[in-house]
């Protein structure tokens, strides 16, 4: 753009970005890439720093926040922010009492027509008052007592969808009405980031949005994603002094819901959600309809708003005890409410994760009467310092387990006592351990554990464990609990009349569901390793412990050292491995498994020092012209390699064919041997390639 003057330059600037800042952070419709709007505000900001008397208080670089305030000033709202009736019903009837009253006062018959509504989300954020002058935002001020508020200019200003200038042609004077409030999604993130930086979280999005508004340092609310959606316009002065209403009429606004699209056409994001409807049963409707989204919007709500849509309607219901007649709010059942916590109980989960469980005063949250509700983990605990006797609040949206989210600490009992996460497993006694770098305390005991077993006989039963075949999860539910089965080794105690007499069994499928399990009592070490459910023992690594080990009973004996000393064996594979043996229980299993007739060949009698590629560890990238990865795979292990999926130093070579990436890259950088196919078949034939 080759403009004229500085002045022009930045003029244009600023009009651009504002152009694109609305299609973005309200249409959802951006135009131009991140890199093209970010060079024009580069640009803007270089101007202005060059040209200081070219900054204005509408510029979009002025929604970066600026020194901190020593405190709020108060400002009188000219036209007072009232509240709205609560319809406590919060079934349809309450939809259907408040236009009994409506069609009431305005004296309307049965033959007259349905009174039309403006229905609306009720956001559950913090209500702003934004009164521009001339088109320019002049001052945003909090609710505070309806008359009075605190002015929050300077953090109203880092709100993307507040517009700083108002599209279009704009009133010498206009006060709109709004909800600043933080969405599921950003409020989820900016917790995170409080707890990895050990600061204080927040309840609720609501509660976030208040204190981000509330920031004397408007550079801290920069940082906290603040939304905004417009909803009314109080004032609307073309020249000042007029009557809004008036005005809009004047203007060919008649309606509520035609202000809405005024407010569109001015620069302000109104919810999508809003919408006219006619009469009660339209009320109602939109009542259902909106409960039906609630947990899955993007942004919290607490209920809805219904206005009658003709503003001359509005005016002629006027005001009862600073309260509307024309307008209500139709709540939902509170997602929040206030308890006890009676007792803090331990449960297991089906991977061994001991989670604490607040044990609650019953109290009806979200729709539902709720007794119990989840502490996650003890850090957890420990973070939110919940004690035993606490008063908390508790949260409980749709069908989401509810949870503590805060303790009310003034109301703390004198006996109240901290919660302590058990040295031993409530379930079985095992231990409880927790590895370093993991919030979750688990239980060792693994397939000892009642509260594991069926998924520990799921996984062992597993088409790449044992192999099992006909052994399902329905099975599986039904002996573990019929009591039948209740550590491995009592599968293959199961008669076949037994299990002939299982749901969607029969005799013919019980014979031959003994005909498998027959067969996996032959497999191999590493399928049974495995098979066993070890913490962090997968496939590969399985097969690594077996090969290096060769017996069952090396694996059992070997120290931490000797376990790390096995390719790809890290310290927390390494301990989980050395903690599984140390209980007794799981190689009384080991044992009774064998006793049952499970059996592998021994690797260690098989291992033949004479192949090529004995010990090696090769890795495979890219495509090669004519063999497939798992031909390939297969070569490189009958040759005794084991084949790795990423490179290390303890990689001896790399097989790369066309589009390898990363993993070549990592071989050359460690300066490791690397061949193509050809050099795959030498290599299996001929030992490994020497180093470059």
């Amino acid at each position: 753009m080759n403009a004229s003057s500085p002045a022009a330059h930045a003029q244009w600037l600023r009009e651009r970005l504002r152009e694109h800042a609305h299609r973005y952070y309200v249409l959802d419709d951006p135009a131009v890439p991140d890199a093209e709007y970010d060079r024009w505000f580069a640009q803007l900001q270089a101007l202005e720093q060059t040209h200081p008397e070219l900054r204005q208080a509408d510029s979009p670089t002025q929604r970066v926040g600026g020194a901190p305030l020593a405190a709020f000033e108060s400002v009188p709202h000219e036209a007072p922010m009232l509240s709205i009736r609560t319809e406590t019903d919060t079934t349809a009837k309450g939809a259907e009492a408040f236009d009994a009253r409506v069609r009431k006062e305005l004296e309307l018959g049965e033959g007259d027509a349905a009174v039309a509504y403006a229905a609306e989300p009720k956001f559950d954020g913090l209500a702003l008052s934004l009164v521009y002058r001339h088109g320019v935002l002049e001052r945003a001020a909090t609710r505070g007592d309806g008359t009075t508020g605190e002015d929050v200019t300077a953090n109203a200003r880092t709100i993307d969808q507040i517009p700083l200038r108002l599209l279009g042609q704009a009133p010498a004077l206009l006060e709109v009405r709004g909800e600043a409030y933080m969405g599921r999604a950003d409020f989820a993130a900016l917790n995170a980031r409080q707890r990895q930086a050990g600061e204080k979280t927040f309840i609720n999005p609501r509660n976030a949005a208040a204190g981000a508004i509330r920031q004397l340092d408007s550079r801290v609310a920069a940082r906290r994603p603040l939304r905004f959606f417009a909803y009314a316009v109080v004032r609307w002065e073309p020249v000042l002094g007029q009557d809004a209403f008036t005005t809009a009429a004047d203007a060919g606004v008649l309606t509520q819901s035609g202000l809405w699209q005024r407010l569109r056409d001015w620069g302000f994001a109104v919810s999508n959600l809003a919408t006219r409807v006619q009469g009660g049963q339209g009320l109602a409707t939109f009542h259902a309809t909106i409960a039906a989204q609630r947990d899955a919007l993007p942004f919290d709500i607490d209920g809805v708003v219904y206005k009658v849509d003709r503003l001359d309607w509005q005016r002629r219901l006027g005001h009862v005890s600073r309260e509307p007649r024309w307008a209500v709010a139709h709540k939902y059942p509170a997602q929040e409410e206030l308890t006890t916590v009676l007792e803090i109980d331990v449960q297991v989960g089906r991977t061994g994760k001991l989670t604490p469980v607040a044990r609650l005063a019953p109290v009806f949250v979200g729709g539902v009467t709720v007794t119990n509700a989840t502490l996650h983990n003890a850090d957890e605990v420990q973070r939110k310092d919940v004690h035993i006797g606490d008063t908390v609040v508790v949260r409980r949206a749709g069908d989401v387990i509810p949870e503590v989210v805060a303790v009310v600490p003034e109301r703390r009992a004198a006996n109240a006592r901290p919660f302590v996460m058990p040295a031993a497993c409530p379930e079985c006694g095992s231990a409880v351990v927790r590895e370093d770098g993991e919030a979750d305390a688990r239980c060792v005991a693994g397939l000892f554990c009642p509260a594991q077993r069926k998924q520990a006989v799921q996984h062992f039963a597993s088409r790449r464990a044992m192999d099992i075949e006909g052994l399902g999860d329905k099975l599986i539910e039904q002996v573990v609990e019929r009591g039948w089965v209740q550590h491995l080794p009592d599968i293959y105690a199961v008669s076949e009349a037994r299990w002939a007499t299982l749901e969607r069994m029969g005799e013919k499928s019980a014979r031959n569901l003994m005909q498998a399990l027959a067969q996996s009592r032959q497999t191999t070490l590493p399928r049974f390793l495995y098979a066993l459910g070890i913490r962090h023992v997968g496939e590969a690594t399985a097969r690594d412990l077996a090969h290096h080990f060769g017996r069952l009973e090396a694996l059992v004996q070997a120290s931490v050292d000797e376990l790390l000393a096995v390719n790809d064996v890290g310290p927390a594979v390494a301990q989980s491995v050395r903690v599984f043996f140390d209980q007794a229980h799981n190689r009384e299993m080991v044992h009774a498994l064998q006793q049952a007739g499970v059996q592998w060949p021994d690797l260690a009698a098989q291992a033949d020092l004479s192949l090529p590629l004995i010990g090696a560890t090769v890795v495979l990238t890219g495509t090669l012209p004519t063999l497939s990865r798992d031909q390939a795979k297969a070569m490189l292990e009958a040759a005794g390699a084991k084949v790795a999926s990423s490179v290390s130093k303890k990689t001896h070579a790399v097989v790369a064919g066309a589009e390898a990436g990363k993993k070549l890259e990592d071989a050359q950088r460690l300066g490791l041997p690397v061949v193509d196919e050809a050099g795959l078949q030498r290599m299996v034939g001929e030992g490994l390639p020497p180093r470059p």
